[in-house]
């Protein structure tokens, strides 16, 4: 796979409500994309590192410097002829998944594309549409939350997640289980807890949740193992999975019963499909994690959540939950049974709006190979 030029764009994107998580709040997102031109054709990839490296060590400024000067250089000097050999070109850059992923799902893009095929069929999915769930950030208050929640189950997602923390749990689930008794409710803490709240978080037991979403430390396997064996709720490990390793290593001791994929943290679609493979074998569902990303990212997210292990409803929901104006089209779009269909066209199944990008960029950077013939 020739390629001719990669270029790095930064957009700022405002998102239409404000997200608030126990890391602070997110009103708007700068959005880094990566575009691959190869023979006529052209990949895009999306890094979904935050503003600041408050759910990773990774932040927008330092994906954008690994980018321009470390791994967009080398992967054009080796020229990968699919996605696949991506990660072993850029091994040599510890860490920086996910800079690493925009470049690598680019190219997965880009070999779709040039074999005619969709991308989710290139990375092996199955499904013709994907189960969809929403994620609702911590609000200022309960009828607030609430008013929300009536929003989107009306609108069809079939598994409501919220944000929670200490002072923002209980009470909150209490009031939302006891107003909808029967909907798929789950909650994600972002490693908000320790080992003094495991009595506390032992009470989660009582509302009937699909899941609690990494509640102890980012890096952790261990605790969340101890806390595992002592509630009845599914422990859902995000934070602490970045590779296949991780996912066996915390399968074996039981750390969690329900693994969240997300293709920024595990460094794109080459160690997603190996960690989704993993879990299938073992019995353990996924789902696939959402970062407030752009169209690109979502129509990647869409490929990877057709893939057949992908069981759970995922955060992967309709464009206009975050943006005015997406920057694809068709926008994504979730149907009145909670589904997105999974697009047939050949690449990533959603054209990119070149114009709005070019109005919403902040700053662009060029990447040349300077081989000369």
């Amino acid at each position: 796979m020739k390629i001719d030029a990669i270029y790095l764009r930064e957009l700022e994107m405002q998102l239409v409500h404000p997200f608030e998580t126990s890391f602070g709040v997110t009103s708007k997102r700068r959005i880094l994309l990566v575009e691959v031109h190869s023979e006529g054709l052209i990949g895009w990839g999306e890094c979904t590192a935050a503003e600041h490296p408050h759910f990773s060590e990774e932040c927008f400024a330092t994906a954008w410097y690994m980018l321009e000067h470390e791994l967009a250089p080398m992967l054009m000097a080796n020229e990968p002829d699919n996605g696949g050999e991506c990660p072993k070109i850029l091994s040599r850059v510890r860490g920086n998944r996910m800079a690493k992923a925009a470049l690598e799902n680019a190219i997965w893009d880009l070999e779709a594309q040039r074999e005619g095929v969709s991308l989710s069929s290139l990375l092996g999915g199955t499904q013709d549409a994907i189960p969809c769930g929403v994620s609702l950030g911590i609000q200022k208050s309960i009828p607030e939350l609430m008013k929300i929640i009536e929003t989107e189950l009306a609108a069809g997602y079939r598994r409501i997640k919220l944000k929670c923390k200490p002072g923002w749990d209980v009470e909150v689930f209490s009031k939302v289980r006891h107003q909808w008794p029967g909907i798929m409710l789950s909650c994600d803490a972002n490693s908000a807890y320790r080992m003094r709240d495991f009595k506390h978080l032992a009470t989660f037991d009582n509302f009937d949740l699909l899941m609690i979403e990494q509640p102890l430390w980012h890096d952790d396997y261990f605790f969340h193992s101890m806390l595992q064996k002592q509630i009845k709720t599914s422990i859902c490990l995000d934070e602490s999975i970045r590779n296949r390793r991780d996912a066996l290593a915390a399968i074996e001791i039981e750390s969690c019963r329900i693994i969240n994929i997300k293709l920024g943290r595990v460094g794109g679609f080459s160690e997603a499909i190996r960690v989704h493979n993993i879990t299938m074998e073992r019995g353990i569902p996924v789902w696939c994690g959402g970062m407030l990303e752009a169209g690109i990212g979502r129509a990647h997210n869409i490929a990877l959540a057709s893939l057949p292990n992908f069981t759970l409803p995922g955060d992967v929901s309709a464009s206009k939950r975050y943006w005015k104006e997406d920057i694809i089209e068709p926008e994504v779009t979730v149907t009145k049974g909670g589904e997105i269909a999974v697009p047939k066209a050949p690449g990533r199944g959603f054209a990119v709006r070149t114009d709005l990008v070019e109005k919403l960029t902040l700053r662009k950077a060029t990447i040349q190979s300077t081989v000369t013939v």
